[in-house]
């Protein structure tokens, strides 16, 4: 089953983070797809907020993975694949050992390491359309 909302201001997404991290059922990992500029780092960013973070820091384009604290010491890993040449790379900064941890882990680009992806995701997908955005959602 997947989740669909349009988007018309930045002012609406907090409610769809909320919505988002309410369909995860558990699974702690969160693929973004969508095109340059469609808003993938800024949901994330509504998403951490809504999780707890106090000091996000955007999107991790050039360190591949930013790190963040939440309460309960449970934390958040952020990455940004759209530097990936390819999936070797990824796997020598500890991909595995990040996805094996008990902390929420966003990937921007995962089409770039869809063959490392773990078995249980949920994908969001933006779409934009002049000034409105399609974000979806769905459990694989």
């Amino acid at each position: 089953m997947s989740n669909s909302v349009l988007c018309s201001s930045t002012e609406d997404l907090f409610e769809i983070a909320k919505q988002i991290i309410g369909s995860t059922k558990g699974v702690k990992t969160i693929a973004f797809r969508g095109n340059l500029g469609a808003g993938k780092t800024t949901l994330i960013g509504k998403i951490c907020k809504y999780l707890g973070v106090t000091d996000y820091q955007g999107s991790p384009t050039f360190s591949i993975v930013n790190e963040y604290e939440i309460e309960n010491n449970k934390g958040i890993f952020h990455f940004d694949c759209y530097r990936i040449k390819d999936e070797y790379e990824i796997l020598d900064i500890g991909w595995e050992e990040y996805l094996a941890s008990d902390k929420w882990v966003f990937i921007e680009w995962p089409e770039k390491v869809e063959n490392l992806l773990p078995e249980h995701f949920l994908l969001v997908n933006i779409e934009v359309e002049e000034e409105i955005r399609r974000i979806e959602w769905k459990m694989f």
